[in-house]
């Protein structure tokens, strides 16, 4: 079978199987985070199955952010993406299986495994690049709602005053994770990407800031300073 057989084969069957409950880790996200990594992976000795499958199943068991076990969710989701594969999948090289449990553990941000493989290194920059540029935004408000968390603090939106705190302002993840994710990335595709996207997030929340304040054509002069002229990592 070619990879674009493989790639039918699974989105069939997660069609047929998977409950889309998080629409911020639907379907449709699996599919995205499979084109960011087969970019990360051109001219790479990446075995293209492997990221392939890791991808399409690597939220495969999703627990919120809030859930206790959410630190768990990526081990939960490796047995599961082999027992899957197993089962429904048995033409599939099981020789593959190592390499895509440990892909699909090591993707998850609240895991903290270290990726070992070049495999597990671009599934986990494909995965982390959803949470950067405009899907990312997009994707951190849709969960943040699921949550019921406030959009921001109305007083102090950039923290400046107070403690962070993503549990219940949405926009406080933006210096709790998202922009130190540039500085994170396993490849150095995946860090040319991230670098580049993490100039809109930056750009919205100065525009943001100054909204608040009632400007409305021009950006928050502090907030780039603060995020972009003293971050030079966000510009590499």
């Amino acid at each position: 079978m070619t990879l674009e057989d493989w790639k039918s084969c699974f989105e069939a069957y997660l069609e047929q199987y998977f409950l889309e409950g998080d629409k911020a880790h639907d379907i449709a996200h699996f599919n995205r985070v499979w084109k960011t990594a087969y970019k990360i992976m051109q001219f790479t000795d990446a075995d293209e199955k492997t990221v392939l499958t890791a991808c399409y199943f690597h939220d495969i068991v999703n627990l919120p952010k809030n859930h206790p076990d959410r630190h768990l969710a990526s081990r939960r989701a490796a047995i599961r993406a082999r027992k899957i594969l197993a089962e429904h999948f048995p033409s599939f090289p099981a020789k593959l299986y190592d390499g895509v449990t440990h892909a699909i553990e090591a993707h998850s941000f609240s895991a903290g495994i270290d990726p070992k493989t070049l495999e597990a290194k671009i599934v986990q920059d494909a995965d982390r690049l959803e949470s950067l540029g405009a899907i990312g935004l997009a994707r951190l408000f849709h969960v943040g709602g699921q949550l019921g968390r406030s959009l921001f603090h109305i007083e102090d939106p950039l923290a400046q005053h107070r403690y962070l705190d993503d549990l219940n302002y949405t926009f406080d993840h933006f210096q709790t994770k998202l922009l130190t994710l540039p500085n994170r990335m396993q490849t150095e595709k995946g860090k040319k990407m991230a670098h580049h996207n993490i100039n809109y997030l930056i750009t919205f929340m100065s525009k943001l800031c100054a909204e608040l304040r009632g400007e409305y054509y021009q950006l928050d002069k502090g907030a780039l300073e603060k995020f972009s002229l003293n971050k030079e990592i966000y510009y590499k």
